[in-house]
């Protein structure tokens, strides 16, 4: 009688989340600072001269902002552009898993916003 034997393939791994898309974590990022400031969206959005619906839309992700509003609503925020790439790079890389320093203690580092 043959032994017969049983391969079990391996599982496929599961696949790594995508990458949140530009507008989401562009949106993101513009709802995390209003709240922060404890502003309205009409607030923002009359001082940025888009109505509060496009805004609500943008922070949502569901629409692609022109940079001409990403703009204005960047400086309605009080903010500029580079305060908002900067914000939105820290959120889009994770921070590193601490690593062993020399001493003993664990450091972790992370782009600071």
């Amino acid at each position: 009688m043959a032994d017969h034997l049983h391969v079990v393939a391996p599982a496929d791994p599961e696949p790594a989340p995508a990458p949140p898309l530009l507008r989401q974590l562009l949106g993101d990022t513009l709802r995390s600072a209003r709240r922060r400031q404890e502003r309205t969206l009409k607030d923002v959005a009359d001082r940025a001269g888009v109505s509060m619906t496009y805004l609500s839309e943008i922070e949502r992700g569901q629409k692609e902002a022109s940079s001409e509003v990403v703009g204005a609503v960047t400086r309605a925020l009080g903010g500029n552009l580079v305060d908002l790439l900067t914000e939105m790079t820290t959120r889009a890389i994770p921070a590193p898993a601490p690593a062993a320093h020399p001493g003993g203690d664990k450091v972790a580092m992370r782009a600071v916003a």
